[in-house]
């Protein structure tokens, strides 16, 4: 399993702040993605999964000094799948401000009810189930050491999963830290209330932040070229 990319330190708690056009001091900014969460819920299906994390950032948090953005995930197993996900996270590690951190991708066989039970024999089936495991623990995790370690003045977490809800909780009302929640939902689907709740201001991911923050059709790095994957380049 592929181990995670090591940390970028965080700034100083005394460094300078970035400054707004006005000489205001922006507040320093960690911004923590659930990939997962991020992928199913606001990119699959469309045509833009071919995401500029920092872009995307600078766009939703203008008044922030975004001074990281980490990024969890797991590999999946699928060949075909886990060939277009290794060049997404081949384009991400080109963004400087970008940590991954990994967690494990798993399938089991496991027993689900039948909604029409036959009248002999076993209600029940068995069905492969394939779930990501750790990111949320991870994610959760670094936010509260981030907090403990007044690496950060805001954070920003990109995700819908109610999990989140009591490290969201323990670092706003307990360490005091400012909250913002990015949903990734889309179309009339709602905000986790259970999030919600504990953030000091929500964003959705309209459309036009999500094309304005497209990675270049094509890209280089020291291995050489690469380009988006044909399948994504359509909804």
């Amino acid at each position: 399993m592929p181990q995670s990319k090591a940390r970028k330190p965080s700034a100083a708690p005394h460094a300078r702040a970035g400054l707004t056009a006005r000489g205001a001091a922006r507040p320093r900014t960690i911004v923590y993605v659930d990939g997962y969460n991020l992928y199913y819920r606001r990119l699959k299906g469309t045509p833009f999964r071919w995401l500029n994390l920092e872009t995307l950032c600078s766009r939703l948090l203008p008044r922030n000094d975004v001074v990281r953005i980490n990024y969890y995930t797991a590999r999946i197993k699928d060949a075909d799948r886990f060939s277009r996900q290794d060049v997404y996270l081949r384009a991400l590690t080109t963004l400087p401000l970008v940590t991954i951190t990994y967690g494990s991708y798993l399938s089991h066989a496991a027993p689900r009810l039948l909604a029409n039970p036959p009248a002999q024999g076993s209600a029940y089936v068995e069905v492969i189930l394939h779930e990501e495991k750790g990111s949320d623990v991870n994610l959760a995790t670094h936010l509260v050491l981030d907090a403990c370690q007044n690496a950060f003045d805001v954070a920003v977490v990109i995700s819908n999963d109610s999990d989140l809800q009591e490290p969201l909780r323990v670092v706003k009302h307990d360490l005091g830290k400012t909250i913002g929640l990015i949903s990734p939902v889309r179309g009339n689907d709602h905000t986790n209330p259970q999030l919600g709740q504990h953030a000091d201001f929500v964003k959705r991911i309209r459309d036009g932040a999500l094309q304005d923050s497209q990675f270049p059709e094509e890209m280089s790095d020291n291995g050489g070229t690469f380009r988006r994957p044909d399948k994504w380049k359509h909804g």
